[in-house]
This record gives structure tokens, C-alpha cells and sequence, in this order.
């Protein structure tokens, strides 16, 4: 493998099938007679093999995960060198050169479109003479949505073949010479498995929405404190005194038209949070021909005009609110269009939850409870391995100390079951 300073060029050593294969130990490999490649394309991997290991059991299909969605960020050019984001996905095979795991991996030269924050930590380790950059990050880029980040297909070997390529990712970060290697926003029970191999923990929260078996909105009303619920009566009631209309577009309904105005609102809320958009049009064009049918797009508009839009994507049964923008502000918009309308979807659907992306403690008032989130690191530097590791405990303690606490000002009723840890 060539070092760091040819980033760009480390597949160069690979066949003509894409693959560049890792020198991983000889006792985690070769007892099941099984190898890891890296294929710097997703292209190169057959889309049957990859979403066999991904979403073996549709009800429970994560999208961001899917050989489609990851496709779409590569083929329109939202990752690559360039942005900072270079793909060099793990490829597992076994004796009979069958595909039964992947990983999605990206060399990262900085730690932007990640969500779970590392900016302190390189600055540690540059201010002590050491290069944070680049490193290796196992992640959905630009997508803060937990799901599954070790793609096993299922099997009697799984944990086997989950510690072989946890095993490959960190050979290919020591031969690649890059600091550190992040799995970010990935099931509990596979952190639990891999923090057990030693590799460090960390955690944070989103607030999510679960739906117990709720008939319709005013169902979902009816569980929450009088106050809290005269509140929503009031924001939803102001949306519509304003002439505000809320139309829900799905699949084919979405015409090029309705794309091109949400990327508009897109752009907007790109521009204030971030100042350069993550996702370009031609992203969004490859979901619209892809992955139509996954698309809920909730429009509001006034006086004929559609004035915001906030995309979600159905997976399992899950709705995912994930885009949003507008071009007039309204008070209470937002909430509408995203939190609102989302759980009026989710329960006309028959769906279990809501996630509705990271960060915001306004959405606790709106049903959206506490839910915990995690991911794992290993660092090659061991003195900034034992700074971290200090460091994550305490944030551990104080996660805990703070989910507890908003779990105590959920707007529920104190007898209703979304009070439970998430």
C-alpha cells in the first residue's frame, strides 16, 4: 500500500476488477478461507452482492445503505477526491470468491459531512507535531442516520466474518499510514460487539418519534400534557390562518419541476448552516430516477406558490426526514412541514418511528424523544488513543447525565410508554 501523500492514486495497484487486496493477519483470514479487498468505486461492486449484505430482510431496509444510495453520492460526483470524501469500500469474500460482507469506506481529508465532531482531537494531534489528516471514515456521507455500518451477509459466520473486515479497516488504516479510523452512527449491538475488540466508544443523541399504534394525529395529541398539546393545536392552527397549504408528493408525483424547486430551498438552508451545499442537482436527479418510490416530498405552498419543501426517505418502516428549505419564513414552518406532517405520514402509514436527523432540542416539544446514538474509533497514536478514551468517558457521563434529564421534560403524559429510554 502507498502512504498518505498519494492518497488519490492508492488504488492504482488493483486489478482490472477494481480490487486491491489487504495483508490482514494470517489467523483472522485464512482459517475460513476468506480475503478483503478495497474497490475505490462502488460501480465495480455488483449491486445484488452489496444490498445482500446490506438489506438482507426488506422490512427492516435501511435506503443509506443500499448500493443505490451510496451509487448516487458517487456518480454525481458529491464524493470523491475532490470534496474530500474517497472511496476505498471493503470488500469480504469467502472460499468460493462469494461476496459476504462490505464496508463502506471513505479516506477523509478533513471532518466535514461527518456530524459526530473530531475537530478537537486533530487539533491535539497537529499541536503535538502529528497529521490527523487524512483518515479513514466508515460512515453514510453527509447522512446522520443510524443504521448498520458492517455489512455481514447473514449466516453462521457473521460475527466472524464482522471481526474480519473490523480487522481489514484497521490493517488498511496502519498500511495506508492514516491516523484513525471512525465508525460512525451504527447499530448498538454492533458497537457493543466491536467496543469489546477495543476499539473506543462514543455516544450522543437524536430525537426520534415512535408511533404506538396511534389512529391519527389527534391520537398522538391525546398522550402528551394539555399544555404541551394546546401548543401544537396553536402552531398548526397559525400555519393555516397564514393561507398555507401542505401537499404530500410521493414516487412519479415528484415531477423535474418539484425537484428543481426543492433544491432551491435546498441551496437556502445549505447556504446559512454550511455556506457550501454538501449535495448538488445532479444528486438529487439520480434520486428521482433511482429511488422515486423511497421519496416522500412535503410541500407547502401560498397563494399557488410553493414556498418550502422538506424530502424524507422511506425505508423499512421508517420515515427519515432528512432535507428541508424554504423561500419565505414563516414562524412555525418548519415544525409543520417537518415534524408535523412527518408523524401525520408515519401514521396514516402504519410506520414505528420517525427520525428526523441530527441535533435540535426544540423538537422535544414536538413528540421527539431522546435516543442515543453511537459510534467507535480507533487512534494509531497511542498517546492521543489515551486522551481520547479519557475524554469519551467523561462525555459518556455527561450524555447520560443530559438524555436523563430531557427525558424528564418529554411533552408525554407521565403514564405513556414514549417516556422509556430509546
Amino acid at each position: 500500500m502507498a502512504g498518505h501523500d498519494n492518497i488519490d492514486d492508492t488504488s492504482q495497484a488493483r486489478s482490472d476488477t477494481g480490487r486491491a487486496s489487504i495483508n490482514t493477519s494470517r489467523d483472522t483470514t485464512q482459517s475460513n478461507n476468506a480475503t478483503i479487498s478495497i474497490v475505490s468505486e462502488i460501480s465495480k461492486i455488483n449491486a445484488k452482492d452489496w444490498d445482500a449484505c446490506a438489506n438482507p430482510v426488506s422490512e427492516v431496509l435501511n435506503p443509506f445503505v443500499s448500493h443505490t444510495f451510496l451509487s448516487s453520492l458517487e456518480d454525481s460526483g458529491c464524493v470523491n477526491v475532490e470534496t474530500g470524501w474517497i472511496p476505498r469500500h471493503l470488500v469480504l469474500r469467502d472460499h468460493q470468491d462469494l461476496i459476504v460482507g462490505v464496508m463502506p469506506c471513505y479516506i477523509k481529508t478533513h471532518s466535514r459531512g461527518e456530524y459526530v465532531f473530531d475537530h478537537a482531537w486533530a487539533q491535539a494531534l497537529e499541536n503535538a507535531g502529528g497529521n490527523y489528516y487524512p483518515k479513514l471514515q466508515c460512515a453514510i456521507p453527509f447522512t446522520p442516520v443510524p443504521g448498520p455500518r458492517i455489512l455481514i451477509k447473514p449466516g453462521p459466520l457473521y460475527e466472524t466474518y464482522e471481526q474480519m473486515l473490523i480487522a481489514g479497516a484497521i490493517e488498511l488504516t496502519k498500511q495506508m499510514e492514516l491516523s484513525s479510523l471512525h465508525i460512525t452512527f451504527m447499530e448498538e449491538a454492533q458497537n457493543t460487539r466491536l467496543c469489546k475488540m477495543g476499539l473506543l466508544k462514543r455516544t450522543d443523541q437524536q430525537f426520534h418519534w415512535y408511533n404506538h399504534n396511534y389512529l391519527t394525529f389527534e391520537d398522538f395529541l391525546e398522550t402528551l400534557s394539555s399544555r404541551k398539546r394546546k401548543n401544537i393545536r396553536k402552531e398548526r392552527k397559525n400555519i393555516v390562518h397564514k393561507g398555507i397549504e401542505i401537499e404530500h408528493l410521493q414516487g412519479e408525483a415528484i415531477t423535474k419541476k418539484h425537484w428543481d424547486e426543492f433544491y432551491e430551498f435546498y441551496l437556502d438552508t445549505a447556504d446559512r448552516k454550511w455556506g457550501t451545499p454538501y449535495l448538488n442537482r445532479q444528486f438529487f436527479k439520480h434520486l428521482s430516477e433511482s429511488m422515486s418510490k423511497n421519496c416522500l416530498l412535503i410541500v407547502a405552498k401560498r397563494a399557488g406558490r410553493n414556498i418550502a419543501g422538506a424530502l424524507n426517505i422511506i425505508g423499512g418502516n421508517c420515515l427519515y426526514g432528512r432535507y428541508w428549505g424554504q423561500r419565505e419564513h414563516h414562524d412555525g414552518l418548519h415544525f409543520e412541514v417537518c415534524y408535523y406532517q412527518a408523524i401525520n405520514y408515519a401514521i396514516e402509514s402504519g410506520l414505528a418511528r420517525v427520525e428526523a436527523g441530527a441535533q435540535g432540542d426544540h423538537k422535544l416539544a414536538r413528540g421527539y424523544i431522546p435516543t442515543t446514538t453511537y459510534s467507535v474509533h480507533w487512534i494509531a497514536d497511542q498517546g492521543l488513543h489515551r486522551a481520547v478514551e479519557r475524554y469519551l468517558q467523561g462525555e459518556r457521563l455527561q450524555i447520560n447525565h443530559v438524555q436523563r434529564l430531557l427525558s424528564n421534560m418529554t411533552p408525554y403524559k407521565k403514564t405513556t410508554p414514549q417516556n422509556e429510554d430509546h
